[in-house]
């Protein structure tokens, strides 16, 4: 069941556009010149219930313009957007109970008091019960671990924590909707993967439906099977991130150290040598024939170790941005 769908949808800007300098300045005030910026140019793409989705693409794409489309909190230029069965640039109240938008670099709760007063705060503005709220967020307190710094100022937290927090906050009313941007941004690697588990947890136990975006291609990789990459405000792709991987990246690494030194010529029967210093060389291969080219490392070097990798999503997906045709 199609919970997400967005037809054609685009977002102009109407920006002033002004010369540097005081002339240019003074000019300005009596002929504005405008140009329009396109956020977002006529994308479109459905998410079933249950859905984990990973929103992609380089600073300026379009991604929290869109997620704030979704969330009601801007009009479309043109296109039907419809959210659970709603137009979320209406704001039904019956709508906005439904979902939860959580951005990574803004906060809601109130810095001098502890989180429990702005999920008290929240449960009230949402109309949750005592018995659900106390019962959410007891459950959603020990999934993140966090039991014990709900009464503490938020001021005093780490920025881990407070995220943490922030989260239980978005979700006092269980929304079927959850929009994640940048859930993940300026945590530790500790923080990171804790999030991430919990989101995972969180959409398999409820089956809710997520878009995420992050810049963080390990977030990606973890949660989301499907991704949608979008660029200048155009879709790129949408579809498995397998098959994304499968297509950019045909290849494999075979990270090797060697008990006594090699030379580097040698090396370069195997396939190509990207990094090489006499006992260690981590080797570019053919993906179908990795395992093969194993076999001839061992049998033919002084091998002490090896592994073989896939490449970094994060260099699959520059690949994709720097034009490579999907």
């Amino acid at each position: 069941m199609s919970i997400i769908s967005v037809k054609n949808l685009k977002k102009y800007y109407s920006v002033h556009k002004k010369e540097p300098g005081v002339l240019s300045s003074i000019r300005s005030l009596i002929n504005r010149k405008y140009i329009d910026v396109k956020a977002v140019d006529g994308i479109s793409f459905d998410i079933n219930e249950g859905e984990l989705v990973g929103f992609i693409g380089p600073n300026g794409a379009g991604k929290t313009t869109t997620l704030k489309v979704l969330s009601g909190l801007l009009y479309p230029t043109s296109g039907n957007v419809r959210v659970l069965g709603y137009e979320p640039f209406k704001r039904q109240a019956d709508f906005q109970k439904q979902f939860s938008l959580v951005m990574g670099q803004k906060n809601q709760l109130w810095w001098d008091l502890p989180p429990w007063e702005s999920f008290i705060l929240n449960k009230e503005i949402y109309e949750v019960s005592n018995e659900k709220f106390n019962a959410v967020v007891d459950e959603l307190a020990i999934m993140l671990e966090v039991e014990d710094i709900l009464k503490i100022q938020v001021r005093k937290l780490s920025l881990g924590q407070r995220m943490k927090c922030e989260l239980i906050a978005s979700l006092i009313h269980s929304p079927r909707v959850l929009f994640l941007d940048e859930p993940t941004i300026g945590l530790d690697v500790v923080a990171q993967k804790n999030m991430r588990d919990f989101i995972k947890n969180y959409n398999n136990k409820y089956n809710a439906t997520v878009i995420l975006t992050s810049h963080y291609m390990g977030d990606v990789k973890e949660l989301c099977k499907r991704v949608i990459i979008i660029d200048k405000g155009i879709i790129l792709y949408d579809g498995l991130l397998s098959d994304i991987v499968e297509k950019f990246a045909p290849h494999k690494l075979i990270n090797v150290d060697f008990e006594k030194e090699v030379e580097e010529e040698k090396l370069k029967s195997i396939g190509e040598v990207k990094e090489f210093n006499s006992i260690h060389a981590l080797i570019h291969v053919p993906g179908k024939e990795a395992a093969k080219r194993a076999g001839k490392l061992l049998d033919n070097f002084p091998v002490a170790d090896l592994t073989i990798e896939e490449p970094p999503i994060e260099d699959i997906i520059r690949e994709v941005f720097s034009g490579g045709k999907i």
